[in-house]
């Protein structure tokens, strides 16, 4: 996630300059071949001003239900926030007992396991992803978890080798701790630990758990429908190849300042519209990795500070740097 007030015009115009470049060879293309056939390739404007008036709608439309998609992802993971530090304050006061202190962070600590490893299957590629552009880009810092390499080495911060060696056995390593934090408490009350009333109070906190991974998991694994996706691209496609031919009619009375003009101007709106269409595209996604997604890094890094705060653990890391701008 971009962090400054703004991006930088240059900025802007790096990220998206092939369409730039590309509208600006083919509008020069298609003015230097009217002009040296001597013979007008034009096509009235209204019709292609009604084909604009369309896709500018079309493209609205999907950039708002790729921000919602984003907005959704940034939502389920503020009440992963909440939900986790409840959940730490319920062991901290809950759990009473002889061995009080090693169980509340025996699960504090396994609940850190588990944002672990949901935000790693979590920026898992998809087909649909921009997997090309996820670990390395002009503006953007390597952001991208590793799940095959590094899981196993972060889970062994807070899990015996034994538990990690066997989850590496199961599909779903987040769903199977979640499962394992539930008999852990269930043994508990069993213990006396807490008493039944402590017990649901936690175990609910498991079930929003539960439904935050879901719902995450629910928009990582559903695609924005591919049908709005490459309509608005196609689209947009068309439309960029008719906008020189449109202003070749405008531009025809100015003389050979519109010979300069009309390729300039056209190349601008194609840009305009090529940009919006790239910025729904990369809005998509929101686990994806990429430098408009949601940081769930550092959201997660700030709940481990948290959480291992509450512990009065020491060497407790640091929130995770902001780089040129973006969070991971």
């Amino acid at each position: 996630m971009y962090t400054k007030r703004h991006y930088g015009f240059l900025m802007t115009v790096n990220w998206s300059r092939k369409p730039l470049l590309t509208g600006l060879g083919y509008s020069l293309a298609v003015c230097g071949l009217s002009y040296a056939l001597d013979k007008s390739l034009a096509l009235p404007w209204q019709p292609v001003g009604v084909v604009g008036i369309a896709v500018a709608f079309y493209l609205g439309f999907k950039n708002n239900s790729s921000y919602d998609r984003t907005w959704e992802a940034r939502k389920i993971w503020g009440g992963l926030v909440n939900d986790s530090r409840s959940f730490a304050v319920g062991v901290m006061s809950f759990v009473q007992g002889e061995a009080a202190e090693r169980e509340r962070r025996s699960l504090i600590y396994r609940h850190l396991a588990w944002l672990t490893a949901l935000r790693h299957q979590l920026r898992l590629s998809k087909s649909w992803e921009h997997q090309h552009e996820r670990l390395k880009e002009v503006y953007a810092p390597t952001i991208c978890e590793d799940y095959h390499q590094t899981l196993s080495i972060e889970l062994q911060h807070f899990l015996d080798p034994e538990t990690v060696n066997a989850l590496k056995a199961h599909t779903n390593m987040a769903t199977q701790l979640l499962k394992i934090q539930g008999e852990h408490l269930q043994s508990l009350r069993n213990q006396g630990y807490f008493d039944d009333f402590r017990h649901m109070q936690l175990f609910q906190l498991l079930t929003r758990f539960y439904d935050g991974q879901g719902k995450s998991e629910r928009i990582k694994n559903f695609p924005f429908p591919r049908q709005y996706a490459s309509t608005a691209l196609w689209l947009s496609y068309v439309f960029c190849a008719l906008v020189p031919l449109g202003l070749l009619d405008v531009f025809k009375t100015a003389g050979p300042l519109g010979f300069w003009v009309c390729p300039l101007i056209s190349a601008l709106i194609i840009w305009v519209f090529c940009l919006m269409e790239k910025i729904g595209d990369y809005s998509e996604n929101p686990f994806e990795g990429t430098y408009n997604d949601v940081p769930i890094t550092t959201i997660a890094r700030g709940i481990e500070i948290d959480l291992r705060e509450m512990l009065n653990d020491t060497e407790i890391p640091g929130p995770v740097p902001i780089i040129n701008g973006f969070q991971m």
